[in-house]
């Protein structure tokens, strides 16, 4: 869809916008296993982050995430720029029952999965700004659940993420992904963005295409995924369970 003739050249003008991007990936990974490890070091808890059947189900609810993630479908009234799915609801389940770092690893692998599936139209930059969209959802609520495992603080951990990646996501949008967009796809031509969203008569610039875009998808996606990750983590602990023997802090009734 944002594909045109000069796509290869764009391409290897903005190769340090991926590496940057790669760089931040590498960050938000270092980020989650420092939280954790300071988690399990107030809690006393000696057990690894991540051990060889931790792993397996990861690589699971990860696969399970690139499906979701292909899956992707666009809402009346918004353009297709930004579509819905719910492939980070895997990396809030994984979260909440191993931790940060087990989330942005599904967060992480999802995108390599769906890859797979479907070859990449943007250059890979829908699919990094996808990661970080979800990091900023999954990481701040895991952090939060794992600090306090009630159900009070799970609807905390929901809420707060769910803003979180509202904001944080309308953020990297306006600042970040749309200008890159605007250079790669359109050569810098406003009225060519502002055509990707024809579908809203309101969209005239970046702003306003963040605003009837980003903010609305971002926020439709944290709500499904807070409320499907109430709904489900109880049902899907003993999956957890099974490949975790040694959890020791079990959610209070």
């Amino acid at each position: 869809m944002f594909v045109n003739e000069n796509f290869w050249s764009n391409l290897r003008e903005n190769s340090l916008f991926l590496l940057e991007l790669v760089a931040v990936i590498i960050g938000v990974l270092l980020l989650a296993y420092v939280i954790e490890r300071i988690i399990k070091k107030v809690n006393k808890d000696t057990e690894k982050i991540l051990t060889t059947r931790k792993i397996a189900v990861i690589g699971m609810f990860s696969a399970v995430a690139g499906l979701l993630m292909v899956f992707e479908f666009p809402l009346p009234g918004i353009p297709t720029t930004h579509k819905f799915e719910l492939g980070d609801l895997a990396g809030l389940l994984c979260g909440f029952a191993y931790g940060p770092v087990a989330g942005i690893l599904v967060a992480m692998l999802k995108v390599i999965i769906k890859l797979m599936f479907r070859p990449s139209g943007t250059a890979f930059v829908g699919e990094m700004a996808n990661f970080l969209i979800g990091s900023s959802l999954i990481l701040p609520a895991t952090t939060i659940y794992w600090i306090n495992k009630t159900k009070k603080g799970a609807v905390i951990a929901c809420i707060v993420g769910g803003i979180s990646m509202t904001v944080f996501g309308s953020l990297l949008n306006l600042f970040y992904i749309f200008p890159v967009f605007l250079k790669m796809f359109c050569d810098g031509d406003m009225e060519k963005l502002v055509a990707m969203g024809s579908v809203n008569p309101l969209i005239k610039d970046i702003p306003t295409f963040v605003l009837f875009t980003a903010v609305p998808i971002n926020l439709l996606k944290s709500v499904a995924d807070g409320v499907l990750t109430m709904l489900l983590y109880k049902p899907l602990r003993p999956v957890f369970k099974a490949s975790d023997g040694k959890n020791k802090k079990e959610e209070k009734k």
